[in-house]
């Protein structure tokens, strides 16, 4: 809660979901930066790789340490994924590492979700006092920055598979067949197809971050309406931390998922 304030329950939730918005350009409006997202992301970014990096550093060939050991079964479980679902060269070049990089970088962000976000905001009001939202994929500005790095990377190998010529004639020649009557059909089932990909991918992990941010600032709320609140409302947040845990990494897992599905089906000729 901000500097001790005491807010009303639309205050409260309202104040927690403000952005530390700054105008990238002009006066904001579209070119607006939520800089708590930013700021939160790129820390988590190299937070992952420093981990990363530090673990496989001291790696040895014997027995490995428990922390090598969880970081070889992550590397095991993201290339099983890889190797079950790319099958249009070597994973190891890209999809592989862009599948890991993804995974373990949404895992690390969605997890700010359990940090309490009152104590969050007595540090962060020193430099943000109208707001600091550390969760950066309960911001949709995020997950669609993510989804259409993602959209581009799979029209890049598009393109590298068929070549532009190619690419071009799949968007007006496919599923329906080349015939130009078919030409309107084609590229209008297509641009669905294209535009839906980005959708779908940023709003399903946006749409779960956000609702258990939303909860989590609920129970909050109640654990400080009194002691019976303290306890009932620590009691649920505690089971709901618990059961966020598993959403946490599934949504992580489905984003991982559909990067490497939809890279490998820029791969595939129609």
């Amino acid at each position: 809660m901000a500097a001790g304030k005491e807010l009303n329950p639309t205050e409260y939730i309202g104040h927690h979901l403000t952005h530390d918005a700054r105008p990238f350009l002009g006066d904001g409006g579209f070119w607006t930066v939520h800089l708590d997202s930013v700021a939160v992301a790129i820390v988590l970014g190299f937070a992952g790789i420093g981990l990363i990096w530090w673990v496989v550093r001291g790696a040895t060939a014997g027995v490995p340490a428990k922390r090598q050991a969880f970081i070889e079964l992550l590397f095991g479980f993201v290339d099983d994924q890889a190797k079950g679902i790319f099958r249009h060269g070597d994973r190891n070049k890209f999809v592989a590492p862009a599948a890991l990089t993804v995974f373990v970088w949404v895992v690390l962000m969605n997890s700010m979700d359990f940090l309490p976000v009152d104590w969050v905001a007595l540090v962060t009001y020193l430099f943000a006092p109208e707001g600091f939202r550390i969760v950066p994929t309960a911001d949709i500005n995020t997950t669609f920055a993510l989804s259409l790095s993602v959209w581009l990377m799979m029209i890049y190998f598009s393109i590298a598979a068929k070549g532009f010529g190619g690419w071009i004639h799949e968007l007006f020649c496919a599923p329906f067949g080349p015939n130009p009557l078919l030409w309107p059909a084609n590229i209008l089932f297509n641009l669905v197809e294209y535009v839906s990909k980005p959708l779908s991918h940023s709003l399903r992990l946006f749409g779960n971050i956000y609702a258990g941010e939303i909860l989590f600032l609920l129970l909050w709320m109640w654990a400080g309406t009194g002691l019976a609140g303290t306890i009932f409302g620590s009691l649920l947040g505690l089971g709901w931390a618990i059961f966020h845990i598993l959403i946490v990494l599934l949504q992580a897992y489905i984003f991982m998922m559909l990067t490497i599905v939809y890279i490998s089906m820029a791969h595939e000729h129609h």
